[in-house]
């Protein structure tokens, strides 16, 4: 029985083998087809280069304000609600001006006092004026009539000036749009009371407006990329929530300094929407498509083709010539992710090796290592 035993474990264990192998054999085989299925040359030909680099930032309105009285009081009138769209000039809110009614008319009433002072002062004044040229008033008594004429008329400009800045407070009670708007944010309502900016504080927010019409792009541009910048540069805009939407914008500011973000040193990047979509909302994240650089029809092979020396920097690559290749210095121009510009070296047609050939394969490398030093690939 012991022996039927055993037979069966060898039996399952050499089946389980078996299998084991099979899956490795496999699995080797298919990566040596894989590899020599891959692509090992390319051939030089002519072709456009467009190398640019994408860059994200949130969509804002170009004018954005946000809308605070300059004097304290309670909302009386707020006509507009968020999304409505306001003409330059129309009423956005008022506030209660009734105390300030009130403080006008007592204003009225002490020039009207005033100027009362001022007319009996004046023809004190002037009586005295020839009360004294004929010597019937000592000079005390006409000064005292001329001093009194004087401070009457201070006392009516003061009066004025006073009206005048209750009549400026009033003036300020009633906001009106100083752009053609819309309405982004409107956090209170009729009858709240407010303070006013000329305060302590920066004044109760009624409203945020901005201009939709014009929108613009903040974007954070990498050092290494800003070099390419320039202003009225046009770019390519895709809105994230806005699938399949393209607009086209231009750089309109670049900031002299740098500033890090996210860890990344570069430069803040102004961008100007020249065509709003709108569809297009502020807060939508936007991907900025700069070009960076461009050869047209130019001979070119793919960046894996070129070799860089480690010690010179000099480029090269491998051009076949019958069965073996042999080494080419070139001169590169415009590069891509994926592809090099050949100023010289190349011409169109030439094949060249994707990936460092074997020392056997090198003309006048055969034995030598010339092959091993392992270069930088591009």
């Amino acid at each position: 029985m012991k022996n039927w035993i055993i037979i069966v474990v060898l039996i399952v264990g050499g089946w389980f083998g078996y299998q084991q192998f099979k899956k490795q054999n496999a699995g080797t085989e298919g990566a040596e087809t894989e590899i020599s299925q891959r692509k090992k040359t390319a051939t030089a030909q002519k072709g456009d280069i467009e190398f640019s680099v994408t860059v994200a930032g949130e969509i804002t309105p170009a004018e954005q304000v946000s809308v605070r009285p300059e004097v304290n009081g309670r909302i009386k009138e707020l006509p507009v609600d968020i999304g409505d769209r306001v003409k330059e000039g129309e009423l956005l809110f008022t506030l209660d001006d009734r105390d300030i009614q009130i403080e006008i008319e007592s204003r009225e009433t002490e020039i009207q006092s005033a100027q009362l002072q001022l007319d009996k002062a004046k023809r004190d004044y002037e009586r005295d004026a020839k009360l004294f040229e004929e010597k019937l008033i000592s000079m005390e008594v006409f000064d005292n009539s001329r001093t009194t004429y004087e401070l009457a008329q201070n006392a009516i400009e003061r009066a004025q000036k006073n009206m005048d800045l209750v009549t400026d407070r009033l003036s300020r009670t009633r906001i009106l749009a100083p752009f053609d708007c819309t309405i982004l944010t409107r956090p209170v309502s009729v009858g709240q009371a407010v303070s006013g900016s000329g305060g302590f504080n920066s004044g109760t927010e009624v409203l945020t407006i901005a201009n939709l019409s014009r929108m613009i792009i903040n974007a954070h541009v990498n050092q290494a990329d800003v070099i390419h910048l320039k202003s009225d540069l046009a770019v390519d805009i895709k809105v994230e929530a806005v699938a399949g939407l393209t607009i086209k914008g231009e750089v309109e500011r670049i900031a002299p300094q740098a500033t890090i973000r996210q860890n990344i040193k570069g430069f803040e990047t102004r961008i100007l929407l020249t065509d709003v979509d709108p569809r297009v909302q502020p807060g939508m994240t936007a991907n900025i498509t700069i070009p960076v650089t461009s050869a047209i029809d130019v001979l070119s092979v793919p960046l894996a083709a070129v070799f860089t020396e480690d010690k010179t920097g000099a480029r090269y690559v491998y051009r076949k010539q019958g069965e073996k290749f042999e080494k080419v210095m070139v001169e590169i121009g415009v590069s891509d992710y994926f592809k090099a510009e050949i100023l010289s070296g190349l011409n169109e047609g030439d094949v060249v090796a994707l990936e460092m050939p074997d020392d056997n394969m090198i003309i006048g490398a055969e034995g030598s290592g010339a092959g091993k030093p392992g270069p930088k690939q591009s």
